[in-house]
């Protein structure tokens, strides 16, 4: 019993291995989760006392949770046996591919990543880039949305920035969740993503399957009263024109929703605007079709020529922000009030009847998102320029044209941003950014301004995220 046993050196370190690796699984690992789970806990218990709108309890289920009740979801399952029936498809195989799309698609939040680290982030990144505004907000009507309500706020889609911008805004009134395209599935960045409640969509998929799986997410979260941001034209304006809605998820939301339920479905319209999208020129080049297009190490060098020259900027002293980002919020739609007025109901509804009334629910809530997109300097001075191509404009021409635009608009109803309260200030800081960008060009012996014949698609595309505006020149004229 006192023997020696002698043993190489290989197997000493496998099972000194084996052996930490059993203490991690057994004791740290549970102590750690323990910990990590109370400090959500104590997040979200402390961020529920401020919040508008409380984070529901669908964030507090463990992912594992969700994606079981999603895999054995009553419609999923009759999904799964039609096809195993049709495709003559062993349904243990088609099982395994739902679970791989609920994988995919189901969040994993983490309210300590979003209100600790997600939040700060985004603020520092919007703050450093723009100055960021909040437009009109219809106060009155967001604080009359009934509790328990679930909301969804619907927005114009002009940059990748949105998403940082209006989690921002938005981040004294709810946790909102995303559907975020497949361009973000990327490791690390998709598990980031997934922590801030964002949940990933297929947008071109023609699988059934897929297309019921993301379907009854959607149903899933929305009947527990997750706040959700949707993209109504299903991706980024490429001219800077509105889109017409994609009612993909809509259809979603639409498809199981109680109009005699306690949980009412309330659409926020949401128009954000910038004096520059980062992207312009790349978005510009889909709507180009002789274009050249770059390489991806091309578009990488391009991409890191910008960043390291405003680095350089900003070491000089000389870098400037890119301008005013602005975020209005509109009038909520009550789905309950709009379908007891029509007397409708889309559960009971064939799918053709459907896509009739949906076209027009759609059609109004876009409708609803442009009316409160908000006119800036940069646009208000590009859409002078587009109006009026190959003139020259003295500096009093022009503040006179814009001045005139903006009193249209505003008799109009739109909401016109004016920096400091000054209409002179907006004016001459529009026309400074697109001179900086030499998007017009100044003759400063003659003091006349002109716009580039080469850059009158970038000016257009600024002037286009306004174009779909009323302007009430009458009832200007009238007003003396």
């Amino acid at each position: 019993m006192t023997g020696s046993v002698h043993l190489p050196l290989w197997m000493v370190l496998l099972l000194g291995a084996l052996a930490a690796v059993a203490v991690l699984d057994r004791l740290l690992v549970p102590s750690v989760r323990w910990y990590l789970r109370r400090q959500v806990n104590e997040v979200i218990d402390e961020v529920n006392t401020r919040l508008a709108l409380k984070i529901p309890a669908f964030h507090r289920t463990k992912r594992r949770v969700l994606i079981d009740r999603l895999l054995f979801d009553p419609k999923v399952l009759e999904a799964v046996d039609e096809h195993a029936r049709t495709q003559g498809t062993p349904r243990e195989v088609v099982l395994a591919r739902i679970e791989t799309y609920a994988r995919e698609i189901v969040p994993a939040f983490n309210a300590y990543f979003y209100f600790r680290i997600g939040y700060w982030v985004s603020r520092h990144v919007a703050r450093l880039l723009y100055r960021v505004r909040l437009g009109a907000s219809d106060e009155a009507g967001l604080a009359a949305v009934r509790p328990g309500s679930t909301v969804v706020f619907l927005m114009n889609h002009r940059s990748n920035m949105d998403y940082v911008l209006v989690a921002y805004l938005a981040a004294s009134r709810t946790a909102l969740s995303y559907a975020v395209g497949e361009w973000a599935r990327i490791w690390p960045l998709q598990t980031l993503i997934r922590s801030t409640g964002a949940y990933f969509v297929r947008r071109s998929s023609g699988d059934p399957l897929y297309r019921r799986v993301l379907e009854r997410y959607v149903h899933m979260a929305t009947s527990s009263g997750v706040p959700q941001a949707v993209y109504p034209e299903g991706g980024l304006t490429r001219d800077g024109l509105l889109r017409p809605p994609k009612l993909g998820v809509l259809d979603y939301m639409l498809r199981g929703f109680d109009p005699e339920g306690e949980r009412d479905l309330v659409f926020i319209p949401v128009g954000i605007n910038y004096d520059r999208v980062l992207e312009d020129r790349t978005l510009l080049l889909d709507t180009m079709p002789g274009a050249p297009r770059a390489g991806k190490t091309a578009a990488v060098r391009t991409t890191l020529g910008f960043v390291l020259q405003n680095v350089w900027l900003m070491l000089r002293s000389r870098w400037h922000r890119f301008g005013y980002a602005c975020v209005s919020f509109g009038a909520p739609v009550s789905m309950q009030t709009w379908l007891a007025a029509r007397s409708l109901d889309f559960r009971r509804m064939d799918k053709e009847t459907r896509s009739a009334h949906l076209a027009e629910l759609g059609a109004e809530l876009m409708q609803a998102v442009g009316g409160v997109i908000p006119v800036l300097p940069v646009p208000l001075v590009a859409s002078v320029f587009v109006e009026r191509p190959g003139e020259t404009l003295s500096e009093l021409e022009l503040k006179a044209e814009v001045e005139r635009r903006m009193r249209e608009l505003e008799a109009a109803g739109a909401h016109v941003y004016i920096p400091r309260r000054d209409r002179e200030y907006a004016i001459t800081a529009g026309l400074r950014m697109l001179t900086q960008r030499h998007l017009v060009d100044l003759d400063e012996a003659e003091g006349l301004y002109r716009a580039r014949p080469e850059e009158m698609p970038v000016l257009r595309y600024y002037g286009n995220s306004i174009a779909h505006l009323p302007r009430d020149a009458g009832r200007v004229a009238a007003g003396g």
